[in-house]
């Protein structure tokens, strides 16, 4: 367990300050031992690849948990595929697919298996709740629990687990595909990607829920009317900067960190753009982003009428 690690630079956006404990630990038995060994006063966050993620500059209080090597296995059988929670979810995509298994909707989500159940990840209109049959997870007390779909709370970009939950396993169904035309599929999803989203930027991936309730469908059919980026153009916010951030040029739902930004500018800028919408349409965008920890200070710009 290490002290006042820093956590930028396990984040996509590369910014934040430092967790007060860090963790990684080497199997589920050196997970359960050390939560429930710790103090129940101190609070527990699980980190994931950080792609989701904004860290505030004054880091994370308690014990940040990151899971590794002992939690990347991935089995694949009949049609099922059984995954550890830090598999990122393009491997598992890939990996699936050359067992003949269609989890191509994953190729593209940035993030791991963790992660992506915490939050029913989803693109083109599959999420992970489509294919989520259990999950293995351990309790803040160090407890081994199994969630049921019941159990998770499913919604769009949502679940109802505890904060300090850890998934360690998660098992999903998958339909059967051939291999070759999978792989073909999951290439066609990245080109598509790469020409309308920021993929070389430090971004963490679309800041705002839709409020249409749903993601990119990538049909021909699919409405943009209540997509989050439609109403940020409409607002005036395409390409709009505060300190180091910037609302993508390329696509105004991608928050980037431009030019060093410090999570407050990030942050600030999430915040200004949710105030123009609001203003412009009288609709509230959620965030998407998780934001975690404590701020420095507020960002001047937040204080001016």
């Amino acid at each position: 367990m290490e002290s006042n690690r820093p956590l930028a630079p396990l984040t996509w956006l590369r910014v934040g300050g430092p967790a007060e404990r860090f963790f990684m630990p080497k199997d589920l038995e050196d997970l359960c031992a050390t939560l429930s060994g710790l103090a129940p006063e101190i609070p527990v966050f699980p980190l994931g690849l950080g792609s989701n993620l904004i860290i505030r500059d004054g880091g994370i209080r308690g014990l940040v948990i990151r899971l590794g090597r002992g939690f990347n296995g991935m089995e694949f059988s009949g049609d099922r595929a059984v995954l550890g929670a830090a598999v990122p979810d393009a491997q598992a995509a890939k990996r699936a697919a050359m067992a003949g298994l269609d989890l191509t909707f994953l190729r593209t989500i940035p993030g791991s298996i963790g992660g992506a159940a915490r939050m029913n990840a989803g693109c083109y209109g599959s999420y992970l709740a489509d294919h989520f049959l259990e999950a293995q997870a351990v309790t803040r007390q160090g407890e081994v629990v199994t969630l049921l779909p019941q159990d998770m709370g499913f919604a769009y970009r949502h679940t109802d687990l505890p904060p300090d939950l850890v998934i360690t396993r998660v098992t999903l169904a998958a339909a059967p595909g051939d291999p070759e035309a999978l792989a073909a599929k999951m290439e066609e999803q990245l080109a598509r990607r790469d020409a309308s989203q920021p993929t070389r930027d430090r971004t963490a991936g679309s800041t705002f829920r839709n409020p249409a309730g749903f993601s990119s469908t990538g049909r021909a059919d699919d409405t943009h009317e209540l997509k989050a980026w439609s109403l940020i153009d409409a607002a005036g916010m395409r390409g709009a900067r505060l300190g180091g951030a910037q609302m993508s040029p390329m696509h105004s739902n991608f928050l980037v960190n431009a030019e060093g930004a410090t999570a407050a500018d990030l942050e600030g800028l999430g915040e200004l753009v949710r105030k123009k919408v609001w203003d412009f349409h009288g609709i509230e965008l959620i965030w998407e982003v998780q934001r975690v920890g404590d701020p420095l200070s507020v960002h001047p710009e937040l204080t001016k009428d």
